[in-house]
């Protein structure tokens, strides 16, 4: 199939290059692992579980929470201000102590995994000392998708495993804890909105919608006990486990709920007009440190949003010619696209059965690729994915699809969640490449490979940079493409879910830096993608609450391709995908430092084969 590389321009490239500290320790010749290396990586792993401590959801996520971290299964992250200069000077403190670690002792990786933690934490300080902010790409604390009200029931139910009464206790414990996180997260955001960081109106209006279903019906009924009391019985515990649960979240959790809701409702009816980031103060500075975190690069909102057009036109014409040849010839390709989702037969109905037929196909194809693996891979992991739908309590304000990582201790698979509110979001030719992007040969596959270097620090084994791990995802769908996963029509899914990612840089720089509105992105978004209005607004909503990140996948897609074919042209015969691919074993790495990694591979290659 002929396929064009997105190069990014030689000022992209300059953009990336310019990031400090990073580049350097990527080119230093390979040489063994030095005693300074493996206390290092024995320092690393240790501040790994350190870290821990400022989060015990993230243990529970990774099933760390257990044995000396067992107290951490019985309480919810701290969310208030102090937690967060805690935080910061842990920060500083890693800082001065990896800093004192002299590279001249280290070999290549030792040389790598020092810079890379000094990155990590000097860009994490940014949002709080510069901006007062837990994060630059979030900096509203209650949305339609950000705030304890929509994280922590998913954290009980999916992630807090219930094997004995203990596990039932501590989720008790955490249940009780909720009401502090959402008097915390309602007092941070009292705190923020003279600032004007508060959510756009609509979001808030979302928010609220889901505030008051969680707050719906008897407490005994709700899902916050039901999922202790099922799974308590399942594992037959004995114990009062719903009249316990029910009367936290009656005297305690409802309550808090009920104030968060007042409160909320205050504040949409003072929060500034418009949508993006410009709309708060500091808003365009916040702006480009979100776009700098997001894509590892310096580029300016101009450069990506120009970027974008190039790419949405190109990748336009493309899909023009395989959608003529799928017999769509009428109007736009937008509208041809969205002609191709209507048709009766790419539509699953809105059934529970036909949710659970599209589940299944998914799980097929994952399936279906794991074959395929072999060709462009070695020392595949087999990690297990676990295919789910999004819990209907939070589908209105949940993205479209997202994947949480195993726990470590193999207690809880990988999952990779779909949101099905909607069938219509999902005609059965965009399927494959969804799966590709969440599942294998995408996040899933990536992850696994970076826990298998057990020379690789726990801190770099489960860190996520977004340019590099979606830029990875969308590299995975076209891989996908070439190993010949797609089929027919499925090749316009492979076209328009790159040309959905290329749409992002537009809506993103639009929203943020042009002032776009959220009702002029999703018409933009609708027009150029022919995805379906509410898919498209979801979406949209995503990117005004969450910004820069949706700018990470096509510039980290658009790194990965133009690394690959510069190390095949100048490989030539020594070239192999399984060979490139090989570099994910090393984790993720900002993108200036990737490339370096990956040049510095094909010289080791041109001299030892």
């Amino acid at each position: 199939m002929h396929r064009r590389n997105f190069l990014l321009s030689g000022g992209a490239f300059a953009g990336m290059a310019a990031l400090p500290g990073v580049a350097l320790a990527a080119v230093t010749k390979a040489t063994e692992r030095t005693p300074a290396d493996r206390a290092l990586t024995t320092r690393l792993n240790a501040l790994f579980y350190d870290e821990l401590a400022f989060s015990p959801e993230s243990a529970t996520g990774l099933g760390l929470d257990k044995g000396a971290r067992v107290a951490a299964k019985s309480m919810l992250d701290p969310r208030d201000a102090s937690a967060r200069q805690s935080y910061a000077a842990f920060g500083h403190k890693v800082i001065a102590e990896i800093g004192r670690v002299d590279p001249a002792t280290l070999g290549a990786a030792g040389k790598r995994h020092r810079e890379l933690l000094l990155y990590r934490y000097r860009t994490g300080l940014t949002s709080s000392e510069t901006f007062g902010i837990d994060s630059v790409q979030t900096p509203y604390r209650l949305t339609q998708q950000g705030g304890a009200y929509f994280s922590v029931p998913d954290l009980l139910d999916s992630q807090h495993t219930i094997e004995t009464a203990a596990d039932c206790e501590a989720y008790l414990l955490r249940l009780a804890a909720f009401r502090v996180a959402l008097d915390q997260d309602s007092a941070e955001s009292r705190a923020q909105a003279p600032r004007g960081l508060v959510g756009p109106a609509w979001s808030l209006d979302l928010a609220l919608g889901q505030m008051r279903k969680l707050h719906g019906g008897a407490a005994a009924d709700s899902a916050l006990v039901q999922s202790l009391v099922r799974r308590a019985k399942a594992k037959g515990i004995a114990g009062d486990w719903q009249a316990r649960a029910a009367k936290i979240v009656e005297a305690e959790v409802y309550p808090a709920v009920d104030r968060q809701i007042a409160l909320v409702e205050q504040l949409r009816r003072t929060t500034p007009e418009g949508d993006g980031a410009w709309r708060i103060k500091q808003g365009d500075a916040i702006y480009a440190a979100a776009l700098a975190e997001a894509t590892t690069t310096t580029l300016s909102p101009e450069a990506v949003h120009n970027l974008g057009l190039e790419q949405v036109a190109d990748l336009t014409a493309r899909l023009n010619s395989v959608l003529k040849q799928g017999g769509f010839t009428q109007g736009s390709v937008g509208e041809r696209l969205t002609a191709l989702n209507h048709s009766p037969e790419q539509l699953y109905p809105n059934t529970d059965a036909a949710r659970a037929e599209l589940i299944a196909s998914l799980n097929s194809g994952i399936e279906a690729m794991a074959g395929r693996l072999p060709q462009a891979f070695s020392d595949i992991p087999h990690e297990k994915l676990e295919i789910r739908r999004v819990p209907v309590e939070i589908q209105d304000g949940a993205s479209n699809g997202y994947y949480y990582s195993a726990a470590l201790d193999g207690s809880r698979p990988a999952i990779y969640w779909i949101n099905l509110k909607d069938m219509g979001d999902w005609p059965r030719y965009s399927l494959p490449t969804l799966t590709y992007h969440e599942g294998i040969p995408g996040h899933h596959l990536q992850g696994g490979y970076a826990r298998t270097d057990p020379d690789l620090p726990l801190s770099l084994q489960n860190w996520f940079i977004s340019s590099y791990g979606e830029g990875w995802a969308l590299y995975a769908e076209q891989l996908a493409n070439e190993l010949g996963g797609d089929k027919g029509l499925e090749q316009a899914g492979f076209l328009q879910s790159l040309l959905f990612r290329a749409a992002r840089l537009v809506v993103d720089t639009g929203l943020h830096h042009y002032k776009w509105s959220r009702e002029k992105a999703t018409d933009y978004m609708v027009a150029t993608t022919g995805f379906a209005r509410p898919r498209c607004q979801r979406e949209v909503e995503r990117y005004c609450t969450l910004i820069g990140q949706a700018c990470s996948y096509k510039i980290g897609h658009s790194a990965w391709v133009a690394a690959r074919e510069k190390a095949k042209a100048e490989l030539g015969a020594k070239f192999s995908l399984p060979w490139f691919h090989e570099v994910l074993k090393e984790g993720v790495m900002p993108i200036a430092m990737l490339q370096a990694r990956i040049d510095e591979r094909v010289r080791e290659r041109k001299l030892h084969g």
